[in-house]
């Protein structure tokens, strides 16, 4: 890496920093979740031309009617998470895969899923560049899961949902937690689902906004 190259990285860390602290300016999160969005340059997860925006706490559009969510959504629903101790994840909807590389540094083994190839195959590369090992993602309709590597020990929805695809629970641990947003009475709620063997245990916790989950895969 060349003195340019590490300058660049060390601004963007910084602001990545400067926008975790904002973050914990409004909500409370563990020290942990802090540290991951701190070192997570959110800057190279962004289009081309809103670099400017990229560490304001704003939604911003992506490829095939998607978006990057906004750094205090993504720290809520991290944080609903519950990351320490588990050990993989599956998050539904890649999109550019900011959230994934938040997750990547709490958790050791990321499984990703996108139902849009464009931004799949723009994801893919951007972690290779990153020489993030332990990304993977997979082009398909997130509702399907990814059975190959099931169970998980969380599993993370980055888009609306009215119910959770009963398959999905089936490849939730026992005692694993799946975190979405769900559609209620005309608002989206961070709902938090803890698996027992006994049932599924529901937690409303925070409203939210984002693009609706949509059936099969798009080019």
């Amino acid at each position: 890496m060349t003195k340019i190259d590490n300058f660049a990285l060390k601004i963007r860390l910084e602001k990545s920093k400067k926008m975790a602290d904002e973050i914990i300016k409004i909500c409370q999160i563990d020290k942990s979740v802090y540290t991951a969005l701190a070192n997570s340059e959110r800057e190279l997860f962004v289009p081309k031309g809103f670099g400017k925006h990229a560490y304001k706490l704003d939604a911003l559009p992506l490829a095939g009617n998607q978006w990057i969510s906004s750094p205090l959504t993504v720290a809520k629903m991290t944080e609903a998470l519950t990351c320490r101790g588990a050990d993989n994840v599956l998050e539904i909807g890649c999109g550019s895969g900011y959230q994934a590389l938040v997750l990547s540094k709490l958790i050791r083994r990321v499984f990703s899923i996108e139902r849009v190839e464009r931004l799949a195959k723009e994801a893919k590369e951007r972690f290779k560049q990153l020489g993030m090992h332990n990304i993977n993602v997979r082009y398909d309709d997130g509702q399907n899961g990814w059975k190959d590597f099931a169970p998980y020990d969380r599993i993370l929805f980055s888009a609306a949902a009215k119910e959770i695809p009963a398959k999905l629970f089936e490849q939730l641990k026992i005692g694993g937690i799946l975190v979405a947003p769900i559609e209620k009475d005309g608002k989206q709620i961070i709902t938090k689902y803890t698996k027992t063997k006994e049932k599924i245990h529901k937690q409303e916790l925070d409203n939210c906004l984002f693009v609706p989950i949509v059936e099969g895969k798009t080019r």
